[in-house]
């Protein structure tokens, strides 16, 4: 199975050409407090310069209803990934109806003594994937093996982030035969700004895992 692949935080053109050039799936446009945040209109502005096929994230953190859908109008997004308390379902109930279907991405942040992962997975919320994360921008990994155990048989399309680098996220992939990858801090020369050689690396590690 080939493993979706999104490069976070992306902030500028060059950075989005090369992250596809390096064969990413998806990028992620920060709309959150972060040292990678971007405005809508920043955002569309490179959008609109991307092959189509390219998926569009947006990452939100705690925001409304009004503001998530605020922000859809303005860019050509075909994802959005809550990475606060939001509710999915209110979300996509306030998403205009052209916009219904964009995919949702719910995070479950891992830090704090471990979030209970297999309890969030049986809630079932209406989502398409959930994110296990150890926290926004901490560019540190979670404990993977207590989050597996957690787990136990239970099945989703996971996504698996933070603290992902090229030499680790093969670990991942092996433990988790996740649906997807997602990093930021693992691909940067400095924060908000792409290693070119970082984001082919990460690509390749990625595809070798698949292998093994």
């Amino acid at each position: 199975m080939k493993t979706w692949i999104k490069f976070c935080g992306t902030t500028s053109l060059d950075d989005a050409l090369a992250s596809i050039a390096a064969g990413a799936d998806a990028l992620g446009f920060i709309f959150a407090p972060s040292k990678r945040r971007i405005t809508p209109e920043s955002a569309q502005g490179i959008i609109e310069q991307l092959p189509s096929m390219v998926e569009r994230v947006g990452v939100f953190l705690n925001a409304s209803p009004e503001e998530i859908r605020r922000v859809v109008g303005l860019v050509e997004l075909t994802g959005i990934q809550l990475h606060g308390n939001e509710v999915a379902v209110e979300v996509r109930q306030a998403l205009p109806g052209n916009r219904s279907s964009l995919r949702i991405i719910k995070t479950i942040v891992m830090g704090n003594g471990m979030a209970k992962v297999a309890t969030a997975l049986a809630a079932g919320e209406a989502v398409d994937a959930w994110l296990l994360d150890s926290g926004a921008g901490s560019g540190q990994p979670f404990d993977w093996q207590a989050a597996r155990a957690q787990m136990g048989e239970r099945q989703g399309r996971l996504i698996i982030a933070g603290g992902l680098t090229p030499g680790n996220v093969g670990e991942a992939i092996r433990t988790f035969s996740p649906w997807g990858v997602d990093v930021v801090t693992g691909i940067e020369r400095e924060p908000g700004h792409k290693d070119p050689k970082r984001l082919k690396a990460f690509v390749d590690a990625v595809r070798k895992a698949e292998q093994s």
